[in-house]
């Protein structure tokens, strides 16, 4: 798992960042994440978790946005950094993401085991 670790701070490296439009929830919704990320997470209850299920959000969505913004999965790092996952609102960093770090990130997600936020 710490080989896991590295890997998950690595790929955060190669991920630009940019500034999201305060109070935006666009991209958010159920994702999968790895294991080993998921643990970093705060536990959420099951009738949490099948409430933001059933609204199509994710469980960590809260009145002002992302509750774990600074632990947030590698699939949500990925938001508006590149044209396969623009972001609605035209945000995103400049440059986007190297074409071979984002491949990088998606083989990583194929490769780990996923679970629900």
């Amino acid at each position: 798992m710490s080989c896991d670790r590295h890997k998950i701070h690595f790929l955060r490296e190669l991920i630009p960042s940019f500034e999201c439009e305060p109070g935006c929830h666009d991209c958010c919704g159920p994702v999968t994440t790895s294991a080993q990320e998921m643990a970093r997470l705060p536990r959420k209850s099951q009738a949490e978790q099948d409430a933001a299920l059933e609204r199509l959000d994710c469980v960590h969505l809260g009145p002002q946005g992302c509750t774990v913004y600074e632990e947030r999965p590698l699939i949500c790092r990925l938001f508006g950094t590149t044209p396969r996952l623009a972001c609605p609102r035209g945000r995103g960093p400049e440059p986007m993401i190297d074409p071979a770090a984002e491949q990088l990130v998606h083989q990583f997600i194929a490769t780990t085991r996923q679970v629900l936020v």
